[in-house]
């Protein structure tokens, strides 16, 4: 009881007088996760597209950057990266469902690869407390990588949409959970 009330007085005053604000913003997150999960497909493709536009809007100003020093050694890889990073721009713009198929399976992979490093940094912390959390969470990575590749190319479609989703309630009920904390202090 006494590290709960030492914690609580860390807390800002103005955050503990504002708990309803962060209450109402735990509960618009969970809204907007509540509806993410009803179009994972639609935010999928939503944000590859704006990671597109990200692209060009990038390449564009490394362009504009190039007419600010002209004679920089460099000029004519900045040139090219920046043609590149327009070019990747209007592919992902162009046809977002192969973009998201391509970032999937990137992600599943990843997984898998984190998923083997955890696995090995857990064997190797063996006789620490606490490794067995190394090696479920390796586990889960692994599996979460297969079950994406078992479903792939489909899973292009839903898995980034689905992970926004998800991000976005846990954030919502994080904040709900601090606001109720926050209130009965």
């Amino acid at each position: 009881m006494q590290n709960t009330k030492i914690e609580m007085e860390l807390v800002p005053t103005n955050l503990k007088r504002n708990w309803k604000w962060l209450l109402m913003l735990g509960v618009l997150f969970v809204i907007l996760g509540g509806i993410g999960m009803g179009m994972v497909v639609g935010i999928t493709l939503l944000s590859v597209m704006f990671l597109g536009v990200l692209l060009v809007i990038a390449g564009v100003a490394q362009l504009f950057d190039l007419t600010k020093c002209p004679e920089w050694k460099g000029m004519i890889w900045h040139a090219l990266i920046a043609l590149l990073y327009i070019f990747a721009g209007g592919l992902v713009i162009y046809d977002p469902v192969l973009a998201s198929t391509v970032i999937t399976a990137m992600i599943a992979w990843v997984l898998i690869v984190i998923g083997i490093a955890r696995l090995m940094m857990a064997f190797s912390l063996r006789h620490v407390g606490g490794w067995g959390w190394l090696l479920l969470a390796g586990l889960t990575a692994i599996v979460l990588g297969i079950i994406i590749l078992i479903h792939w190319p489909w899973s292009g479609l839903w898995v980034i949409g689905l992970f926004i989703a998800i991000e976005l309630l846990v954030d919502g009920w994080t904040y709900i959970f601090l606001a109720i904390a926050m209130r009965n202090k």
